[in-house]
C-alpha cells in the first residue's frame, strides 16, 4: 500500500495547549456492561463561535448514584474532552444528600476535578437528609483530555472516639447530576495522521452521529463500502453507540461527514478532482471551518470498495491529506465465531485480553467493584446445565487474625460464590529468607503485602447473555476494638490477576430460530462470520433516504457486535437476485409495506402492513412468561395460535425473523413500516438499551419508545450437534418416542429372551 500525500498545515501546538493536567485514565464506558441510552443523550446547542452539551452522571458511566460513606468516601465520574475542541467554560449541576448526623463545623463536601478541588459544600444539619442542588463553576484550566471528576465526603458525627464505619456517615450523589460544557472549535490540519478523529474520538462518551453522504444514487457496491465504513466506525464507538444518517448529493450544513464519490461525480460545494484511483482525502468542509470530510473515491464502484476496505484495516498507517491505494492485499476470510469481541472458543481468555490491567485492581475497605465485560455467542448450547469454567487468580491484603472477609463474585449483578479471604501467616522468616529479601528485592515489592490466591469456579451458562460482566467485590471486616480505639488505615489493596482465565472451549453451537433477542444483541445469524461473508441485505429497487439510513446503522450495529468492519457483506436491491442468494442469510430492509418481495413471501411473515390496516399473529404462550429467554422455557415455547387486525393510522415498524424460503436452515431478519418514521423508531429500538430488552421472539412492533413481542414460535435450528448429543436432545423434547422406543426395545429383548430360552429348553429335551 503507497500513498500520495499533500504537505498539511499541523495543529500540534493548539493540540498540546488543551492537554493540561490530563488524567491517564481509561474510557469511561470501560467499567460497564451496556451504555446509557443513546437516546437520552442532551441535544446540542450552537453559538456563533461554539456549542454547548450536557451529559449527565448516568451517561458518563455512574449506572447508580453515587454512595460515599465512612469518614472520608470517595465517588466520581469520568469525561472527555474532543481533540478538536477546547473548553471555554464548565458547570456543575450536583443534585446531592447527605446525613442528618453531620456535625457542620467539621464535616463538607469536596468537588474535585483531576485531583485538584474546586469547591467544598458545607453540611448544615437544617439541611441534612434533603434533596439538594448547587450549580459549581469549574476551571477551564484544570481539564485535560480525559479528566475525572469525584465527589469527597469527608464526614464527622461526634467529636470525641467515632467509628470511621459509623452508618450515619453518608452522602449520595444523583446519577441524574449535569456536567455542562461549552466548547469553541479547533482548527485541525487535513491530516489522515489523526484518523480516526476528528470524524470519532474517543474522548467524547456521546453516541457517534457521522453522516454518510453519497456523491449519486448508490448502486449495491457502492452501499457496500459504505456499510464497511459505517461498520469500522460502529467498531470504534464501542459502548457509545453509533448511527449514520444518510444523504445523497448534498453535504450535510454543519458537521463532520463521509463522502463517497464515484468517478467523475462531484457534490455541490465540494471541489474534487477526478478520481486517478482507489483514494482517501481528508478536506475541509465547504461552510462549517471547524469541521473536516473524509472523502473516498474510486474510479468505479470495485476500486470504492477497495478504498473503504484498506481504510478499515489500515488506517493507523497513513499520513497526508491525501493517499492513493496502488496495493491492497485482499483481506484473509474470517472463521465462524472468531470475532474479536467474543470469547475465542479455540483456548482460554484472560482477564487481561478483556479489560485494561489497571481496572482490576481496587483499595480501601469499600472498594469499587472489579469489572470483566465480555461478549459470548449467543447460540452456545446449554442443554443439561452446562457451565463456563472461570479460573480466577488474585491477591490481597491479609488480616492479622481470622475474620469474615470475603471476594464476592457476581455475573451480571447475580450472586455466584464468596471466597474467603485467609488470614496472614506472621512466622518470621529464616536467616536464609533474609539475606535473599535483601539480596533480590525488586521481586518482593512486586507482589509487595498482596497474599496470593486462586480458584476455579463454574458460571452456569443460562444466566449469561450475549454481552455479560463478571464483577468481583472484595468485602474487609472491620473488627471493633473499642472505644477510642477504632483507627482504619488505608492499608487494604484487592486485585485480580490479569491471567485469570474464562474458557468456552468444547461447547457445540445450536440454537432454536427465530431469536430477535440474538440479533439484537449480537447481530446473529449474520455476525456468525465477523466480516458478513455469508450474509446479504436486500434493499428496496430504489432505496430512499430512511432505507439508507437503516442499511448504514445496522452495519454499524455489527461492527458494534464483532469488533469487526463487514467488508464482505452483499448488498441487493430488489429481488431479482434472490435466488444466487440463497446461500446466504438475508436482512431485509423495507420502509414501505407494499413492497414486492413482502407480498411474495406474505405466508411466512407473523403480520400483515397495507396502507392503514394491520394483522398481527399472537402467542398466549409466551404473553405468560416471565423469563422467556431461559433456554429450558424457551424450547417449550409454541407458535402463535391467535390473530388480531385493525385499522390504524399510525406509523408502526415490525422486525421480525423466520427462516429463509429460498434454503433451509438460512435466516431472514426483517426490518419494515408502512410509513418511512417508522423504520427509524425500529432503528432507535435497536440501539437504545432500555429497549433493546425488549426485542426477543419471532416478531416485535414498535411504536414509538414502546416495544412489544407478539409472537415467540421457534420453527427450525441452526448449528450442529454430535450424533449422540442430537439423538439424546430429540428425545428429551418427545418423550413420547421415548416411551414408544422403550417398550420396542423390552419387546425385543423379550423376544430374544424367548428364542434363546426355547432353544435350551429344545436341547435339553434332545439330551433326556
Amino acid at each position: 500500500m503507497t500513498e500520495k500525500i499533500r504537505t498539511p498545515w499541523r495543529a500540534a501546538p493548539v493540540l498540546a495547549a488543551i492537554a493540561l493536567l490530563s488524567a491517564p485514565l481509561s474510557g469511561p464506558g470501560s467499567a460497564l456492561a451496556q451504555p446509557a441510552p443513546a437516546a437520552a443523550a442532551q441535544p446540542e446547542a450552537f453559538s456563533a463561535t461554539g456549542r454547548s452539551y450536557q451529559v449527565t452522571f448516568r451517561q458518563l458511566g455512574a449506572l447508580f448514584p453515587l454512595q460515599l460513606r465512612g469518614v472520608q468516601g470517595t465517588g466520581g465520574v469520568q469525561f472527555g474532552v474532543r481533540g478538536d475542541e477546547v473548553v471555554t467554560r464548565a458547570r456543575l449541576h450536583l443534585n446531592y444528600a447527605y446525613s442528618p448526623a453531620l456535625l457542620a463545623d467539621i464535616s463538607h463536601l469536596r468537588v474535585l476535578v483531576n485531583e485538584q478541588v474546586v469547591a467544598t459544600i458545607p453540611v448544615p444539619n437544617a439541611q441534612g437528609g434533603q434533596a439538594l442542588q448547587r450549580v459549581i463553576d469549574i476551571p477551564t484550566r484544570l481539564i485535560g483530555e480525559f479528566n475525572r471528576l469525584n465527589v469527597e465526603l469527608i464526614g464527622h458525627y461526634t467529636m470525641e472516639c467515632e467509628d470511621p464505619a459509623h452508618t450515619s456517615l453518608w452522602a449520595n450523589v444523583g446519577n441524574d447530576s449535569v456536567l455542562e460544557l461549552s466548547v469553541d472549535p479547533l482548527a485541525l490540519a487535513n491530516d489522515l495522521a489523526f484518523l480516526p478523529e476528528p470524524f470519532f474520538d474517543r474522548r467524547d462518551s456521546r453516541p457517534l452521529n457521522l453522516p454518510i453522504v453519497f456523491a449519486g444514487t448508490p448502486d449495491a457496491a457502492q452501499l457496500e463500502a459504505a456499510g464497511t465504513l459505517s461498520s469500522w466506525f460502529g467498531a470504534l464507538a464501542g459502548f457509545r453507540g453509533a448511527s449514520f444518517p444518510a444523504a445523497v448529493g448534498q453535504v450535510p450544513p454543519k458537521g463532520h461527514a463521509v463522502v463517497l464519490a464515484l468517478g467523475a461525480q462531484g457534490v455541490p460545494g465540494l471541489n474534487l478532482p477526478a478520481a486517478t484511483g482507489p483514494s482517501v482525502d481528508v478536506v475541509s468542509h465547504p461552510d462549517d471551518p471547524a469541521a473536516k470530510l473524509l472523502v473516498l473515491r474510486g474510479r468505479d464502484a470495485q476500486e470504492l470498495k477497495r478504498a473503504a476496505a484498506a481504510l478499515a484495516v489500515g488506517a493507523p498507517a497513513l499520513s497526508g491529506s491525501s493517499a492513493v491505494f496502488s496495493e491492497f492485499k485482499q483481506i484473509e476470510a474470517r472463521k465462524p465465531y472468531d470475532a474479536p469481541n467474543w470469547l475465542s472458543r479455540d483456548r482460554p481468555v484472560k482477564f487481561g485480553e478483556l479489560v485494561q490491567a489497571d481496572m482490576l485492581s481496587v483499595a480501601g475497605y469499600s472498594p469499587d467493584l472489579i469489572r470483566v465485560n465480555f461478549q459470548v455467542p449467543p447460540d452456545l448450547f446449554a442443554w443439561r446445565k452446562q457451565d463456563i469454567p472461570v479460573h480466577v487468580k488474585y491477591r490481597y491484603t491479609p488480616q492479622n487474625g481470622a475474620d469474615k472477609s470475603t471476594l464476592n463474585i457476581n455475573v451480571n449483578e447475580q450472586f455466584l460464590r464468596a471466597l474467603p479471604l485467609r488470614a496472614a501467616d506472621y512466622s518470621p522468616p529464616g536467616r536464609v529468607q533474609g539475606w535473599l529479601d535483601r539480596a533480590l528485592p525488586a521481586p518482593m515489592l512486586a507482589s509487595g503485602d498482596l497474599l496470593p490466591a486462586e480458584d476455579f469456579f463454574r458460571v452456569p451458562l443460562f444466566k449469561l447473555p450475549a454481552r455479560s460482566q463478571l464483577q468481583f467485590h472484595y468485602y474487609h471486616e472491620i473488627k471493633k476494638e473499642g472505644a477510642c480505639k477504632d483507627v482504619l488505615l488505608d492499608n487494604v489493596r484487592g486485585t485480580v490477576e490479569p491471567d485469570s482465565t474464562i474458557d468456552i472451549t468444547g461447547f457445540s453451537h445450536f440454537l432454536a430460530m427465530p431469536d430477535l433477542a440474538a440479533f439484537g444483541n449480537s447481530g446473529f445469524p449474520f455476525s456468525r462470520l465477523a466480516d458478513l461473508s455469508e450474509s446479504a441485505v436486500v434493499l428496496p429497487p430504489k432505496p430512499e433516504q430512511g432505507d439508507l439510513s437503516a442499511y448504514l446503522s445496522l452495519m454499524g450495529l455489527m461492527g458494534n457486535v464483532t469488533g469487526y468492519p463487514a467488508h464482505a457483506v452483499t448488498v441487493a436491491l430488489g429481488s431479482g437476485q434472490l435466488d444466487a442468494l440463497a446461500d446466504k442469510d438475508l436482512l431485509v430492509i423495507a420502509s414501505s409495506a407494499g413492497s414486492p418481495l413482502l407480498e411474495q413471501w406474505a405466508e411466512h411473515l407473523p403480520f400483515s402492513l397495507k396502507g392503514d390496516a394491520r394483522s398481527f399473529r399472537l402467542s398466549d404462550y409466551a404473553s405468560r412468561l416471565l423469563n422467556w429467554w431461559d433456554p429450558d422455557q424457551r424450547d417449550r415455547v409454541r407458535p402463535g395460535r391467535n390473530a388480531i387486525a385493525f385499522t390504524s393510522t399510525s406509523s408502526d415498524a415490525v422486525i421480525a425473523g423466520f427462516e429463509s424460503p429460498l434454503q433451509s436452515g438460512r435466516s431472514v431478519v426483517l426490518l419494515t413500516s408502512n410509513q418511512p418514521a417508522g423504520l427509524q423508531q425500529a432503528i432507535t429500538a435497536l440501539l437504545t438499551p432500555d429497549l433493546l430488552k425488549h426485542i426477543q421472539g419471532s416478531a416485535a412492533v414498535v411504536r414509538g419508545k414502546q416495544v412489544d413481542s407478539l409472537v415467540a414460535e421457534q420453527t427450525y435450528h441452526v448449528g450442529s450437534l454430535d450424533p449422540l448429543t442430537r439423538v439424546r436432545w430429540w428425545l428429551s423434547r418427545h418423550p413420547l418416542a421415548l416411551i414408544v422406543l422403550g417398550v420396542a426395545a423390552a419387546a425385543v429383548i423379550a423376544f430374544m429372551l424367548y428364542i434363546t430360552l426355547r432353544a435350551r429348553a429344545r436341547a435339553r429335551l434332545q439330551k433326556g
